[in-house]
């Protein structure tokens, strides 16, 4: 009989073992070592977003953090210079509203981990499910993005973002940022996301109905919960309305991700309704209500510059011109990439911006798109997005416009530590390059080696 229980007890944890899932490969590359003394760049034109371009300029940072920039800089003896004559300095790119670090293969259900079961989530931490080995972030830091938002998904309230520097051991490492925003998913509301959609508006209409009842309630729950704890009463400890009361109480931003003008129109209402900051996250119609957005100073995350036309009958280079149409209006507004690709295509943030740049917006202001504006929408521009003294020292350097597909990063830097810019991109690059390489010197078929 012993025997017996113990054969059940392994056939038992094979059955358990056989469901655990396989995890994804993690990245190799190694977090930057902390800063060991004063850096200075020296020699290359320094794009300081805030201010006008130096050229020939200096960068002088310590300790993680930028102590000076100019043409010339007092700096001590002590120091480590590069010269970076040629090059440009930029501070690090800025994506802000996709899924690095929670989403590895989206096909691959044990490497997702940007939602959760429910409607109603507003505890959810984006940051602490982060993942610091994913290999889709040394592949974005290489194109020179080097700070992200990654927010969750799945609900109409999933739960809090977090702004990370793409660099660390931990979650803890990785977090500039948190909680950054509390996100709301609008429902649809309109014909043309029907037409893109298997049910018809009779269909969706009551469904987005029970949502937006669903919305008021909680907001209602959370301020109840709020006001019972500032009375004094006794209140249990809930984590749901504890997660909202820094949205409530206006020290965090609601992000309501909505393309349709309808959508937008109702979220600023709701917005106004209960007395929270918003930030529109999409915002493909934001243009067609740019004085409302004006007029409550309403931010727009522009979401996917390569993107289709939302309608048949729209201009095919409708998408690239938001963020200038934005502009024009007086909207405070950033550029992202749409969060339906994921992370494995934030590397491509310069090149969303740059089309927009060819589009109409100027391209300083495509600049700070990437850099500025997004630190600026989700509060931390005290830290970074611009090359100013006293902010973190995260920034690259490259051989050529950011903007432009040919330019190479060739250093990056965060909070003063210098990070490896190798990739599975890279890595596979010189393994087929060795591959090929030895093909033309290998002898052709049939001919010893060294016959002549």
């Amino acid at each position: 009989m012993a025997g017996h229980n113990k054969t059940l007890i392994f056939l038992g944890l094979l059955g358990v073992l056989a469901f655990i899932p396989i995890s994804a490969p993690a990245a190799d590359q190694l977090p930057g070592e902390p800063q060991r003394g004063p850096i200075l760049l020296a020699g290359g034109d320094v794009y300081t977003v805030s201010g006008e371009v130096i050229h020939g300029g200096q960068v002088l940072f310590d300790e993680g953090r930028i102590v000076a920039v100019g043409k010339s800089v007092q700096a001590p003896s002590d120091l480590k210079r590069i010269d970076v004559t040629g090059k440009r300095v930029y501070p690090g790119l800025f994506a802000s509203g996709n899924d690095v670090g929670l989403v590895e293969v989206r096909s691959v259900r044990g490497t997702t981990d940007a939602a959760e079961t429910g409607e109603l989530n507003p505890n959810i931490r984006a940051e602490v499910a982060i993942n610091p080995d994913s290999e889709l972030i040394p592949v974005a830091r290489a194109n020179g993005v080097l700070l992200n938002l990654t927010l969750p998904e799945g609900s109409i309230l999933p739960g809090s973002s977090a702004v990370l520097q793409l660099d660390g051991w931990t979650w803890q490492d990785l977090t500039l940022k948190a909680p950054a925003a509390i996100h709301v998913t609008w429902p649809n509301m309109g014909r043309q996301r029907a037409r893109r959609s298997r049910q018809s508006d009779d269909q969706q209409t009551p469904r987005a109905d029970e949502q937006l009842k669903a919305l008021d309630q909680a907001f209602a729950d959370a301020r109840a919960y709020l006001a019972a704890k500032k009375s004094g009463k006794k209140v249990d400890h809930d984590a749901r309305w504890e997660a909202m009361v820094p949205l409530l109480e206006g020290e965090l931003p609601l992000v309501v991700t909505a393309d349709e003008l309808r959508q937008i129109r109702a979220a600023v209402a709701f917005a106004q309704r209960e007395k929270v900051k918003l930030v529109i996250l999409g915002g493909y119609d934001a243009p067609l209500c740019a004085d409302l957005l004006k007029k409550y100073d309403v931010p727009v995350i522009v979401n996917g510059i390569h993107r289709l036309p939302l309608r048949p009958d729209a201009p095919y280079d409708e998408p690239f011109t938001v963020p200038n149409r934005l502009r024009e209006a007086g909207v405070r507004y950033c550029i992202t990439l749409s969060h339906r690709f994921g992370g494995s295509d934030v590397r491509n943030l310069p090149y969303h911006a740059a089309t927009a740049a060819a589009h109409g917006l100027p391209v300083d202001e495509a600049l700070k798109a990437i850099t500025l504006y997004p630190a600026q929408i989700l509060g931390c521009a005290d830290r970074v997005g611009s090359l100013e003294q006293g902010k973190d020292a995260t920034l690259i350097v490259t051989d050529g416009d950011i903007l432009e597909t040919p330019t190479h990063v060739e250093l990056a830097f965060v909070q003063g530590r210098q990070v490896d810019l190798t990739s599975k991109h890279t890595q596979l690059y010189e393994k087929y390059r060795e591959k090929y390489r030895r093909q033309t010197e290998a002898p052709a078929p049939g001919q010893a080696a060294g016959a002549h």
